[in-house]
């Protein structure tokens, strides 16, 4: 049950009802028309928009369209009120007959409430973490692997169909270097001594157990043979071992992805995916050779004064053409990245979205202008920038890790504090916003905690679930009895419990939004939001006897407050699970 579709389609026929009237033309569009919480909710329970949005286009007064569209709803028994305000925004206040049918429906829907069909049925593919394979994953990578992982549950939530995948960028210069760090340590597992890193080389303990594990496969074979001989030996070795560990790493979180996507396959098996697409951008007249001019400010690396293969970027919104060859004649990282987001295409993703780290930043309007061109306007990409974790233990900032050589990886964090707090504080700020995670305040249990908050939240329901089993031990406590006793009750409802009723209310709402803008810390933020009015709620029954979930000397409040109990976890529990997060019975 979505309250806010069903007035937004009340409030379209009140508008279609002024049509055939003659009071609006007949060819308006009136799909601008909205329904919305009110900002004050002393003002009502639902607001629209109406009237502000058509009147103009219609040619008429605001105010004056207002005073008709409430006219019409005002005759619809479920509506109390239709209030006309300011300018010509229009309030509503509900039957409250109507939160008693909503609760009744969210808990014969359990988890399920707020689900949504997916009006755009075209597959998502959703790119995230994507993390170099020549270690183990930061902070940093957690953020992006968290968020992605967050929306892909929240676009499968909302109705869509899916694809999670991990581009393994296993072609570049990158995994050369990492094949000579393994080497090293390969030599150091046969007894020799190899000193301190060289600088230019991966310098983590992680790939002791690599140079080991070629020692004992190859033995000192490896080692008298030349490095390009042994160099596509120990890079595959040392891609497959990372690869394992990153694996191992999302795990951890519980984070797995539908597809792999080597970029080394897009120029395997005799065939070149790239130079297939520049051939295609070729023949549409999207290339040329040329000159880019010298960048203003800081320079750009993909500038050179030399005659150059150029992608015609600008005639797609980019800043500047951008080159698809370097001076040697091999591929730009942007040649190689258009023929995968290609493949994407034709794989069946017309939409795409990439979670990438704040300092790709500069990479975005130049790949969305390459989207657009390799699939003629019919593809679309959104890529979601993550901001820089920074790591603090008590305010103190945490820098360095003995594994890594470099910095704390992901898997330490999840070890000290657990996948729930990393991945609900990681979504519990937008994704393009810094993030400060600090290892010790993520374990205290208080209302400081956002997880504890909200976990500790939705434990209250359970056990006021075990509190009402005690006191009423013949008593039907099934959701289906709940339900029947929700939506049959005749109790005034309280001001406080309507607060709660009407968050309850806007659930499906916010998941189709969030949905909408990919953006999974609405949800985040929602259930925080209904745990801090559930605990509210839970302070004032401790003063108002009748305010309690649980009254030994009345039975029935206490089953129709058991509903609305068990209501709130289903939501919050839904919420959670969303983001990937435990929504414990107790909490210990």
């Amino acid at each position: 049950m979505n309250l806010f579709a069903t007035f937004e389609e009340r409030v379209a026929q009140a508008l279609r009802n002024l049509q055939q009237a003659g009071d609006l033309p007949g060819d308006l569009d009136i799909s601008r028309a909205v329904v919305e919480p009110p900002r004050d909710p002393a003002h009502g329970d639902l607001a629209t928009n109406a009237a502000m949005v058509l009147a103009k286009p219609a040619g008429t007064n605001p105010r004056a369209l207002a005073e008709k569209i409430a006219a019409d709803l005002a005759s619809d028994p479920r509506i109390v009120a239709a209030e006309v305000a300011g300018p010509g925004f229009i309030n509503l206040r509900l039957d409250p007959a109507i939160y008693r049918d909503m609760l009744r429906a969210v808990i014969l829907l359990g988890e399920e409430y707020g689900r949504g069909t997916g009006q755009d049925t075209r597959p998502v593919n959703v790119e995230y973490v994507s993390a170099n394979p020549t270690g183990p994953m930061h902070v940093g990578h957690g953020r992006g692997a968290v968020f992605g992982d967050a929306l892909c549950a929240l676009l499968a939530f909302a109705g869509h169909d899916v694809s999670r995948e991990y581009y393994i960028n296993d072609a570049g210069a990158q995994v050369d270097v990492l094949a000579r760090s393994a080497f090293l340590r390969y030599r150091e597992a046969l007894g020799e001594e190899i000193g301190e890193i060289p600088e230019g080389l991966y310098p983590g303990d992680y790939l002791v157990g690599v140079g080991q594990q070629l020692a004992q496969t190859y033995g000192p074979g490896l080692h008298d043979h030349t490095e390009a001989e042994w160099l596509p030996v120990v890079r595959d070795a040392a891609i497959e071992a990372m690869m394992a560990m990153i694996r191992d790493d999302l795990a951890a979180l519980d984070i797995r992805h539908d597809v792999f996507f080597s970029e080394r396959s897009l120029m395997a098996g005799g065939t070149d995916a790239v130079a297939a697409t520049i051939a295609d951008l070729r023949a549409r007249d999207l290339i040329y050779e040329g000159r880019l001019p010298r960048p203003k400010g800081a320079p750009d690396e993909d500038w050179e004064d030399r005659e150059q293969t150029l992608f015609r970027a600008t005639e797609f919104g980019d800043d500047v053409d951008r080159p698809l060859l370097k001076s040697d004649g091999s591929y730009t990282y942007f040649a190689a990245d258009i023929a995968y987001h290609r493949s994407k295409f034709e794989r069946g993703f017309p939409v795409m979205i990439d979670v990438w780290g704040a300092d790709h930043g500069g990479y975005v309007k130049r790949m969305q202008a390459a989207v657009k061109a390799i699939t003629r306007g019919e593809g679309a990409l959104d890529v979601k920038l993550c901001q820089m974790v920074r790591l603090l233990r008590d305010g103190e900032q945490v820098k360095m890790s003995k594994r890594s050589g470099e910095f704390v990886t992901l898997r330490e964090v999840v070890d000290e504090v657990g996948s729930d707090a990393v991945r609900f504080m990681m979504l519990y700020r937008k994704n393009d916003a810094p993030l400060d995670f600090d290892l010790v305040k993520v374990r205290e249990q208080s209302k400081d905690n956002p997880v504890f908050y909200v976990q500790y939240a939705h434990a209250r329901c359970h056990s006021v679930a075990r509190q009402a089993a005690e006191a009423f031990p013949q008593a039907d406590l099934s959701p289906e009895n709940l339900a029947t006793r929700a939506a049959a009750s005749q109790t005034a409802i309280d001001p406080a419990e309507l607060e709660l009723l009407r968050r309850i209310a806007q659930y499906p709402r916010i998941v189709e939004a969030a949905a909408k803008a990919h953006e999974p810390h609405r949800i985040a933020f929602f259930v925080h939001e209904i745990a801090s009015l559930l605990h509210q709620f839970w302070a004032k029954g401790k003063d108002s006897t009748h305010l309690r979930f649980v009254n030994q000397s009345d039975e029935e409040s206490s089953l129709e407050r058991l509903a609305l109990a068990y209501a709130i976890r289903c939501v919050i529990a839904s919420g959670l699970r969303i983001l990937g997060v435990a929504a414990p019975d107790e909490m210990r």
